[in-house]
């Protein structure tokens, strides 16, 4: 099973008796969890060697040959950086955590709209009005509220991958927190300990935001009937369409935001709302309707919604990008959400999302006693003409973004998982290598493929790459289409080529990939002020970094799919969520670039699927 995909039990089905707070429960399982291991150099830089076989040119990996030749030396530079690494990982809770926090996010400079903050498309809702959408925005709500007495109680049932118990920190981490913009280097604030622990949500309507306090002075949370009642007030105290977008301006290049930010909070007003909004457990987003498209590229516009708002006209105001969670829902019964990325991966996202959508089936059990509440508090913005010149400029940026993001939404309805499985194939190295063989067929040629491994086995940890291009990989997809291969020789290379991903991803998730190990000595060097090391310079470094494709498997119970955009201006963005019996897809590419389409993706994609069924099914199964 992939790396992401061992989810615990069912959440809805295992609710933990309410015992109140377990002192320190959390604590005791993660100091439990072992700490992220340092992998052995020169298995490092073999591995590093074997994975640029498929992508890059002889001559140029002769000349990296010479390089690791150097770096490996006795006494050289590659071990001298080791050991420092060694030396970090025995005083720190995990080596690598920190630094990938910094160089993956925190220290990313370009906007977190589309580039950073994952979208989620949820199955269209059967509402079609207002009341239907504030019904269902309050049943959400409770939904988060009670997926957060589980975080706050400390009974959240742990995960486990492969029957080892799963590091729980990210959950800590994505309720009652917010990235804040700097100049060089943004940085997270987490209201969710301590004294004063976040009672409020952020609720914006029509580019207007408001505090909802969703508990009761008792600290009991308000019902579902409760906050329909608040949400209709804030309904109708919203409607003028003109107020300035201030939620455009995190939609902006973060150094460009961290000036307008600082700009803006000069005004007290300005300040106390902006906390306000930092400080929330989330934000829920009570979208304008976008135009009505045609059922089959309805999806695909959902998850553009998701992940951009659709642009200056329509809701792209109606956020606060850089707001942890912020869940949408829309009038016409699209819904949704968009995270910003540093505190979390998609997993634990996804698992509060399947325990909302139970939570919001189920029927409501108590009729709540209507105490008059107090009315939602609307936060003010005293707007400068330098700051509307700011919202003026971010608006610009981003329509160009919305302009240039290319996401098509595929739903591969032929099988799901069950298929791959029946053939004892893991469904995400099936996935794989159908992606594989869909962009050799495009372009002729392998690329940098980065997929997303959990380090949650160890103590703080995030993610690894899986390098899903391999020697085996290459050798299946040019078989593929050779008329002088037998179906049974592509069947065996197909079955080679999916036990190597499976492969790979074991050493992944147990912390021995090679990704995280390299950045870590070329940081090492960094820190230690020696001069980078020639391996680190050269240019098949830079291409194995070049990721075309960047894709994440995030399973779900929930018929979803997440989404984001490529990480490179020539790449795809793929995200996917096998079910049982098809398989969602989110696929993603920029308009600005002339050789790059979603929508040829997906359809080629779609084919290298089917053509490796029928190849399956045509020969037996092989004595590998």
């Amino acid at each position: 099973r992939s790396s992401e995909e061992r989810r615990a039990r069912p959440y809805g089905l295992l609710k933990p008796t309410a015992l109140g707070k377990i002192p320190g429960r959390f604590l005791l399982h993660q100091e439990a969890l072992p700490h992220l291991p340092v992998p052995p150099l020169q298995q490092t830089l073999d591995r590093y060697l074997q994975m640029l076989q498929p992508i890059i040119s002889e001559e140029e990996l002769n000349h990296t040959q010479e390089l690791v030749a150097e770096f490996r030396k006795p006494g050289g530079v590659g071990e001298r950086l080791q050991k420092g690494l060694e030396r970090r990982a025995k005083k720190t809770e995990n080596w690598l955590s920190d630094w990938w926090l910094k160089t993956a996010y925190l220290e990313y400079r370009l906007p977190v709209v589309v580039h950073s903050s994952p979208g989620v498309v949820l199955p269209k809702q059967d509402f079609l009005d207002r009341q239907g959408q504030l019904r269902f925005a309050a049943k959400l709500i409770e939904g988060i509220l009670d997926f957060k007495t589980m975080i706050d109680n400390e009974t959240l049932p742990v995960e486990y991958m492969g029957g080892k118990p799963l590091c729980m920190n990210q959950y800590y981490q994505i309720l009652s927190s917010c990235r804040i913009p700097g100049p060089k280097r943004d940085s997270i604030v987490n209201y969710a300990k301590g004294k004063k622990q976040s009672r409020h949500i952020t609720v914006v309507h029509n580019f207007q935001f408001f505090e909802l306090d969703v508990y009761n002075s008792d600290g009991s949370p308000l019902t579902t009937d409760q906050l329909f009642i608040q949400l209709e007030k804030i309904w109708n105290t919203s409607l003028q369409t003109n107020k300035e977008p201030i939620g455009i301006l995190t939609t902006n290049h973060r150094n460009s935001w961290a000036k307008a930010y600082n700009n803006l909070l000069k005004d007290k007003t300005n300040k106390e709302s902006v906390r306000t909004i930092e400080k929330s457990i989330c934000t829920v987003c009570l979208d304008a309707p976008m135009p009505r498209v045609s059922e089959d590229i309805y999806k695909s516009r959902v998850a553009a919604q998701m992940l951009h708002g659709g642009g200056s006209r329509w809701n792209s105001g109606n956020r606060w990008f850089d707001k942890t969670l912020q869940f949408i829902i829309a009038e016409d019964g699209s819904c949704g959400l968009v995270y910003e990325h540093a505190p979390s991966e998609g997993p634990p996202i996804v698992a509060l999302l399947d325990h909302i959508v139970e939570y919001t089936k189920k029927p409501e059990l108590v009729r709540s006693p209507m105490i008059p509440l107090p009315m939602p508090k609307k936060l003010r913005f005293n707007i400068t003409p330098e700051i509307k010149n700011d919202i003026e400029k971010a608006k610009q940026n981003l329509n160009i973004m919305v302009e240039d993001l290319d996401v098509k939404v595929m739903v591969f309805h032929q099988f799901g998982k069950t298929f791959p499985k029946s053939e004892k194939i893991s469904p995400d190295a099936f996935i794989q290598l159908a992606l594989q063989l869909a962009y050799y067929r495009m372009y002729g040629h392998a690329c940098a493929t980065y997929e997303s491994a959990s380090l949650r086995m160890f103590r703080l940890g995030r993610t690894d790459t899986i390098r899903s291009t391999s020697v085996d990989s290459l050798k299946f997809v040019q078989s593929m289409d050779n008329p002088d291969k037998s179906d049974q020789e592509k069947a065996d290379l197909l079955r080679r080529a999916t036990q190597a991903h499976r492969e790979y991803t074991d050493m992944a998730i147990r912390g021995n990939a090679i990704d995280r190990h390299l950045l870590g000595l070329k940081l090492q060097a960094i820190e230690d002020l020696v001069s980078m090391p020639e391996l680190f310079m050269d240019t098949a470094y830079a291409v194995a970094m070049h990721f075309n494709l960047s894709t994440s498997q995030v399973p779900a119970k929930t018929d979803c799919v997440m989404c984001f955009g490529p990480v490179v201006p020539d790449g795809y963005g793929v995200c996917y969520n096998p079910m049982d019996e098809h398989i969602n897809f989110a696929i993603s590419a920029f308009n600005s670039c002339a050789d790059t389409n979603a929508a040829r993706m997906a359809h080629y994609l779609e084919k290298a699927l089917l053509d490796m069924r029928i190849l399956l099914q045509s020969t037996p199964k092989s004595k590998l």
